[in-house]
C-alpha cells in the first residue's frame, strides 16, 4: 500500500477563534460556583473581590511571561514544547505526559461529571444515569473535533457568546437592581471556620486555571508569533473583567451572609429570585452552555499534546497517535484516545481528586516556564521577539512567586496528594527512556534557543500513514 500523502495541520484559525478558545476553556463553571467559596475564605465581600482581582492579575502576568515564549515557539504542544526546548526532551516530555495521561483527561471528566448533574436535574433523570450522560456528551463533543479545526473553533465562538448571555443578566441585575452595599459586607459566623486571604486567591486561581491550553494549537494559528500573545492577553483581561463584574454584582444583589449559607446554589439564588422560576432555567442552561463550551476547547486543545509528543516518537502507537485525517487535518487518534482515557476515569475513579492532584504538578511545570523566560533572555540576548514581556522582570517575576504560593498551599493543605502526583509523573520515566531506546533517539544535553520557523511552514512536517 502506498503511503499517505503528506498532511499538516491547518493554520486557519484567527483572532476571534483563539480568543473565544482562550475565554471559553477558562469559564466552565468556576464563577458560578466558587462565589461563596471565595467569599468565605475572604471573610468580607471587599476582599473576596481584591481575592479576585489579584487572582487575575497573577493569571495575567503567567499568560505575558508565557506570551514572550509562545511568540518564540508558535508550534503545536504548548507547555510541552516550551518544556523540551528550554529543558530538554525528558522535562518536555514529563510535562507533555502529565497531562495527556491525567490532568487533561480528569479536567474534560469532571466537567462532564458536573454536566451530567445539571442535565439530570434539568430534565429529571435519575443520577443513576449521570455516568452515561457525561461520557455521551463529551463523545458528542469529541466527534465535532473529529472534523476541520473549523468546526470546533465554530462551537468555541457560538458558546462563548451564549454564556456570555446569563453572565451579562447577573451582572446587570446586580448592578442596577442590587439593593446591598457591594463592599464592607463581612461574615461574622464563619470568621472562625473562614481560611485566609491566601485560600481565597488560590480558590480563584483555579477558575483562572485553562488560559495555557490555546498554546496547544500554535500550529493552527493564523501568524501565532503575533496572535497567540494577543488572544492569551486579551482573553485573560476579559475573563478577569467578567469574574470581577460578577462577583460584584452578587455581592450587590444577596446578602453576604445568604451568599455563605446558600453556598453552591448562590447563583441559582439570585436568577430565580430576579427573573423567576423561568430565569432560573435560563441560567441552568447557560452553565451547561458554558461548561459544553470549556469541555470543547479542552477536547480540542488536550489531543495536539499527545500529537505532538507522537509526531516525536515518545508515546507507545507514536505511528498511530501521530496520524492526520487527510481530509479533516486533525489528530483523530490522539483525539479518540483522550476520550477513552476521559471515558475510563468516569467510570472507574473520581476524576475531580484527579484533577486536583495534579494541580500541584502543573504549577510546577509553570515555575520552570517563567524561569524559562529569563533563560532564553541570556541564551539569546540578540535575538528579534515579535513579543516581548511587558514590565520585565517585574512580571514573570510576579508570576514565579504566585506559582510558589500555589505549589507551598498545595503541599501544605494536601501533602499526600502532591506525592501522589510525582508518581504519576514518575511512571512516564521509564515510558520516556523505553521509547527513546526503541526508537534511537539522542537526548540532547541542552535544548538551546527556540527554534525560528517560518510562520506557514511551522508544525507541517509530514505525518505518514500505515503501511
Amino acid at each position: 500500500m502506498k503511503q499517505q500523502k503528506q498532511v499538516s495541520l491547518d493554520r486557519d484559525l484567527g483572532l476571534w477563534s483563539a480568543l473565544s478558545l482562550v475565554i471559553g476553556t477558562i469559564i466552565g463553571a468556576g464563577v458560578f460556583v466558587r462565589q461563596s467559596a471565595v467569599l468565605d475564605d475572604a471573610g468580607s465581600t471587599t476582599m473576596g473581590l481584591l481575592a479576585w482581582l489579584a487572582g487575575g492579575i497573577l493569571t495575567i502576568t503567567a499568560g505575558l511571561t508565557i506570551a514572550e515564549i509562545a511568540s518564540q515557539m508558535p508550534e503545536t504542544g504548548g507547555l510541552y514544547v516550551y518544556m523540551e526546548k528550554i529543558y530538554g526532551r525528558i522535562w518536555g516530555f514529563l510535562s507533555g505526559w502529565m497531562q495527556i495521561i491525567i490532568y487533561g483527561p480528569a479536567m474534560i471528566a469532571s466537567l462532564g461529571a458536573y454536566l451530567a448533574i445539571l442535565l439530570s436535574d434539568f430534565f429529571g433523570f435519575p443520577s443513576r444515569y449521570n455516568a452515561l450522560i457525561a461520557i455521551g456528551t463529551i463523545i458528542l463533543v469529541g466527534i465535532l473535533n473529529l472534523f476541520s479545526n473549523r468546526y470546533g473553533a465554530t462551537f468555541a465562538i457560538i458558546t462563548t457568546l451564549c454564556k456570555l448571555v446569563p453572565v451579562a443578566a447577573l451582572i446587570i441585575f446586580g448592578l442596577f437592581f442590587g439593593k446591598q452595599g457591594a463592599l464592607g459586607q463581612s461574615i461574622s459566623e464563619v470568621h472562625q471556620s473562614a481560611g485566609n486571604f491566601g485560600v481565597a486567591i488560590l480558590a480563584t486561581l483555579f477558575a483562572f486555571d485553562g488560559w495555557i491550553l490555546i498554546a496547544n494549537l500554535g500550529g493552527e494559528i493564523k501568524n501565532p508569533r503575533k496572535l497567540l500573545p494577543q488572544a492569551i492577553t486579551f482573553g485573560i483581561l476579559a475573563v478577569l473583567a467578567i469574574y470581577l463584574l460578577v462577583s460584584y454584582g452578587v455581592y450587590r444583589a444577596i446578602p453576604a451572609g445568604k451568599i455563605h449559607s446558600m453556598g453552591t446554589e448562590t447563583i441559582q439564588v439570585i436568577a430565580t429570585t430576579a427573573f423567576g422560576n423561568i430565569g432560573g432555567k435560563i441560567l441552568s442552561i447557560g452553565i451547561i452552555i458554558s461548561i459544553v463550551g470549556c469541555m470543547n476547547g479542552k477536547i480540542m486543545t488536550f489531543p495536539r499534546i499527545m500529537y505532538a509528543m507522537a509526531k516525536r516518537n515518545q508515546l507507545p502507537f507514536s505511528k498511530t497517535l501521530a496520524y492526520l485525517h487527510p481530509k479533516s487535518h486533525t489528530p483523530i487518534f490522539s483525539t479518540i484516545a483522550e476520550l477513552i482515557i476521559v471515558a475510563i476515569m468516569i467510570i472507574f475513579s473520581n476524576a475531580d481528586r484527579l484533577s486536583e492532584l495534579c494541580i500541584f504538578t502543573v504549577y510546577c511545570f509553570y515555575v520552570m516556564a517563567f524561569v524559562g523566560v529569563f533563560l532564553l533572555r541570556k541564551r539569546n540576548p540578540n535575538q528579534h521577539r515579535v513579543f516581548s514581556t511587558p514590565f520585565f522582570p517585574i512580571t514573570p517575576i510576579i508570576a514565579i512567586f504566585g506559582s510558589l504560593f500555589v505549589i507551598v498551599s498545595e503541599i501544605a493543605s494536601d501533602l499526600p496528594g502532591v506525592l501522589t502526583s510525582f508518581i504519576f509523573v514518575a511512571v512516564g520515566v521509564p515510558v520516556f527512556y523505553y521509547e527513546t531506546k526503541k526508537h534511537g533517539i539522542v537526548e540532547a544535553k541542552n535544548e538551546d534557543a527556540p527554534i525560528e520557523e517560518d510562520d506557514d511552514q511551522s508544525d507541517s512536517s509530514s505525518v505518514k500513514g500505515q503501511n
